[in-house]
Formats: C-alpha cells, sequence, structure tokens
C-alpha cells in the first residue's frame, strides 16, 4: 500500500460474523493607586475535552437528500480552522464551504452526494475547543441516501501495543469491489474510530458482504499517513457478513507499533549481600555494540529497562569507581544473558545473579 510499513497485526482466527474472534495570559491592570494582588478572575481553567453533542442526520439515518448539508453542534464553542480542517466525509467529497453558526458546523458540498450510498462523517482527534482542548478520540456519523440503513457491522477491541488506541482508524474494504486498498487516497467502504479504551464499531455495511480491515494510527497527528511514523496495519482476518448473521461482534485486534521499545524487569541477586559500589544493570546490543543502556537498580534489587526491539546482552555488576563502566578484572558482575525484545514487548522476572568472584565472560 504506497510502501506503508505496516506493524503487525494478528486476529486470532478466521471468522463467520456473529463469533467472536481472540483475535495565562497575565492581565496587568495599571491604575492611579498602588497595584493589589487578586486571584485570576473567570474560576477554574477549562480542561474538559468538547464532543459531538448533536448531528444532522444522524447515525443510522437512511434516505438522506443527496444535496443535504450535514451540520455537527459541539459541547463548546471550538476553534474554527483547525476544527473545519479536522472534518471530513469518506468517501472522499470535495467540501466547498465550512459555515459556523456558534457552536455549529454546516458543510455545504461541491456536488451532490451518490443515490444509494453510504456516508461517513468523521471528526478527527485534532479538533480544538476555543481553549485549546483537543477532541481527542474523535467522531464518525454514518448515513444512508438509499431507502435503508444496511444491517452489517463490525465491533470488538483493539489490542494496541506501543501506542495509545484512542482515535486509531479502522479502514474497511468490501472484498466485493475488487479494489485495492490506497493509503493516499481514502478509498474506504467505510470507517471506524476506536474510542480511549479501544473499542469501536463499523457501520452501515452491506450485507451479504466479506470485508477486511486496515489500521491506522496517526501518531503524529497530521491525518495523513507518513510511513515512518505512523503505523498502518493490515488485519489479517476476513469478515464474512450474512443476512442470518449481519453483525461481527468481540473482534479482538493485536496492533502493534513495530518502532516500539520492549521492556525488561527483573531482579539483581548478590549472595555476598554486598553494598560497595553502585549496582548498575547494562544492555548492549548485539547488532551494534556501540549501542548501550545502562540504569542504576534500585535498592531492593529490581529493575527495568526500555530498549529497542532487537537481541541484547544484558548484565548487572557493581560500580566501584563510579566510572559506569564494568572493569572484568575488580568488580564482580553477572553473567552475560541474551535477550530478545519484541516491539513493545516485555521480559519479565528476569534474574541477573552476581558471580562472588571477579572475571567475566
Amino acid at each position: 500500500m504506497n510502501g506503508a510499513r505496516e506493524g503487525r497485526v494478528r486476529a486470532e482466527r478466521r471468522v463467520r460474523a456473529g463469533h467472536p474472534v481472540v483475535g495565562c495570559a497575565i492581565a496587568v491592570l495599571l491604575t492611579a493607586g498602588c497595584a493589589k494582588q487578586e486571584p485570576p478572575s473567570g474560576g477554574p481553567p477549562d480542561l474538559v475535552p468538547p464532543r459531538v453533542v448533536s448531528a444532522a442526520p444522524d447515525s443510522g439515518f437512511a434516505n438522506v437528500p443527496v444535496d443535504v448539508r450535514p451540520s455537527l453542534t459541539f459541547s463548546e464553542g471550538m476553534e474554527p480552522r483547525s476544527t473545519g480542517d479536522a472534518v471530513s466525509i469518506a468517501p472522499p467529497i470535495e467540501i466547498r464551504q465550512r459555515r459556523w453558526k456558534g457552536r455549529t458546523l454546516t458543510l455545504v458540498f461541491a456536488d451532490s452526494l451518490a443515490k444509494d450510498h453510504i456516508y461517513t462523517l468523521f471528526v478527527s482527534g485534532t479538533a480544538r475547543d476555543r481553549h485549546g482542548n483537543a477532541y481527542g478520540t474523535g467522531k464518525t456519523v454514518v448515513f444512508s441516501t438509499g431507502a435503508e440503513f444496511p444491517l452489517g457491522s463490525i465491533s470488538g477491541r483493539i489490542d494496541a501495543r506501543g501506542f495509545a488506541a484512542g482515535g486509531s482508524y479502522l479502514w474497511c474494504y468490501n472484498q466485493g469491489l475488487g479494489h485495492v486498498p490506497d493509503s493516499t487516497a481514502r478509498d474506504f467502504d467505510a470507517l471506524g474510530l476506536a474510542r480511549d479504551d479501544g473499542s469501536f464499531e463499523i457501520a452501515g455495511l452491506a450485507v451479504p458482504g466479506r470485508y477486511r480491515l486496515w489500521a491506522f494510527v496517526d501518531l503524529n497527528g497530521n491525518r495523513s499517513l507518513e510511513p515512518v511514523t505512523d503505523i498502518l496495519a493490515a488485519i489479517d482476518t476476513t469478515f464474512e457478513l450474512t443476512a442470518t448473521s449481519p453483525r461481527a461482534r468481540d473482534v479482538l485486534l493485536r496492533v502493534v507499533n513495530p518502532r516500539a521499545p520492549g521492556l525488561i524487569a527483573g531482579v539483581v541477586l548478590d549472595s555476598l549481600a554486598d553494598s560497595s559500589g553502585v549496582l548498575h544493570v547494562v544492555a548492549v546490543s548485539a547488532r551494534d555494540t556501540t549501542k548501550q543502556v545502562l540504569i542504576e537498580v534500585g535498592r531492593d534489587g529490581s529493575f527495568e529497562l526500555r530498549l529497542d526491539a532487537g537481541t541484547w546482552g544484558v548484565r548487572a555488576f557493581r560500580d566501584l569507581d563510579a566510572n559506569r563502566t564494568w572493569q572484568p578484572a575488580r568488580e564482580r558482575a553477572s553473567r552475560r544473558v541474551e535477550v530478545v525484545i519484541e516491539p513493545a514487548g516485555r521480559v519479565s522476572a528476569l534474574d541477573l545473579t552476581l558471580r562472588p568472584e571477579t572475571g567475566g565472560p
């Protein structure tokens, strides 16, 4: 898909619909008298994210006129530019004007919508209110220009590894249409947005139908796929929706950020109960031995070490002269343990025991 770097995804098995997948500004007042300090006026700062309180048409509506001018009303005053830019529709159609009246945004399209078609109006998390609070996870509104709203849907949760799930996009493609997904064209047939807890629903899917999903995680928040920073991951399950089972529920999608570091957690043991020097754990990359990560171990001997994905050699040692370098001839150490770190992975209960004598390896 246009060279996009894909993250790892696992959906546990191929399923039919209905089967679960395990898968301050400071105001300075100058007066003729002496200045007197006053508490800030206007109450506490607004830190509450905005939300859409109503939409016209609303999700699930059918018989929507093709010359409709959709509107979204927000819970508070919004910053017009960022919010207007954050509102899009899929399949894409040119938005000629974005008109504001109070808290309500109305869209004027350059052309009529297609008849008998499903559209998804969505607000990305980059929309902001007048106090600078971002929307966060975003919002979708799905409606139909046909006589009925399709019953098909796919719902579940993203198991996010190495990123926050909220605001992740799920692009849905109908395999029967035969087109290949294009990561730059927004040519998906339906769209879902994950909530903070990772839950999602993609509604308005035609039945019968066979559907594939792609997860797009906009890590840099620019609403455009940047393969170097963002995640675009193909879900390896085909969802088959039928007239008798039009809904695929409880779908679990594991999506991994391929650039996320992993974590090693463990404890350093010393049978000699020696407290001299500084107790360190050092990890050396097997691919590039000049790449090292060194931490100081806690008083209870426990440690946590964040490392890039790859193979690492890990050992503990007593740094007698505090130069942060192991000197085998005079400083006791544990044996070197080779550890393989997966992206966003975790290695737990790693015990490193200091040997009673100095030396290597």
